[in-house]
């Protein structure tokens, strides 16, 4: 029986630099970091507390992949607040908090161009 998701990979051009994004702008903590294949490393972050994780890996021919709706939905206690803090460190969102059927969203861009909703439950 499935129980829940593992983890998610989101596409990136440069992984110092996206890994300096996730972990500096938005707060995820660094679970694996070793060589995987030459010239690419197996980056394994998660949100503080979080279950699922995400690596940040682009598989060679995946290239097309990077800077696209991901259709990943990140959690958070407060959007509003969240969409704030973020903002306030650079982050670039392409839709303001904004009421949806499932609720409050917000959904922003990482250095890649990977979009992302941001959301409450």
């Amino acid at each position: 029986m499935i129980t829940n998701v593992k983890l998610v990979n989101i596409c990136v051009k440069d992984q110092t630099k996206a890994l300096d994004f996730y972990t500096k702008t938005l707060g995820f903590e660094v679970l694996d970091d070793q060589p995987f294949g030459p010239d690419m490393r197996w980056l394994e972050l998660a949100p503080k507390g979080g279950q699922t994780r995400v690596t940040l890996f682009t598989a060679p021919g995946q290239e097309d992949r990077i800077g696209s709706f991901t259709g990943i939905s990140f959690q958070c206690d407060d959007v509003r607040a969240t969409y704030n803090d973020l903002a306030k460190k650079g982050v670039e969102f392409t839709q303001e908090p904004t009421e949806q059927p499932g609720g409050l969203m917000a959904v922003f861009k990482d250095l890649d161009g990977n979009e992302f909703v941001l959301s409450k439950d």
